[in-house]
């Protein structure tokens, strides 16, 4: 089974519109590898209890990056994309969020973006996403992602 673990690096800066972020990869309890950069909307799961119950943590669609936590992830087929693609399985709050291409926070739509370059500034590109779905594909296809 393929583990995924994603550092956010700005997470409680709520002036930021945007949240980036660096994914590590292990596979078959390996050591964690360095495997990309992310990029994501803001926040606003502030105090990380896993949930937007909290006061001013209300979600906002296509505006509210996923709630901390660990997730079950999944090769399947994107309807919206029309290609298989990692989707991150029983998210509260949120469906359909995929890991996928993009360049800046208004193509995230809730979704986590994978890259291999970034400028921490709010942008980020040489997506990284038919490598992470091969990956895992590679891997058995399933696994877990955890947001930290």
């Amino acid at each position: 089974m393929i583990e995924l673990k994603l550092i956010r690096k700005n997470p409680k800066d709520i002036n930021q519109e945007y949240t980036h972020g660096e994914l590590f990869i292990r596979m078959s309890k390996g050591e964690w590898k360095d495997f990309c950069y992310t990029l994501e909307d803001r926040v606003k799961d502030y105090n990380k209890d896993g949930d937007l119950n909290d006061e001013g943590e209300k979600k906002v669609y296509g505006e509210t990056a996923i709630p901390f936590g660990k997730y079950d992830i999944e090769v399947t087929w994107s309807p919206k994309f029309k290609r298989n693609m990692v989707l991150i399985k029983d998210v509260p709050e949120f469906s359909g969020i995929r890991i996928h291409g993009g360049n800046t926070k208004d193509n995230t739509f809730g979704c986590p973006l994978v890259a291999y370059q970034t400028d921490w500034k709010g942008k980020i590109w040489k997506t990284a996403e038919h490598d992470l779905t091969k990956i895992v594909q590679e891997n058995g296809g399933k696994g877990t992602i955890e947001i930290i």
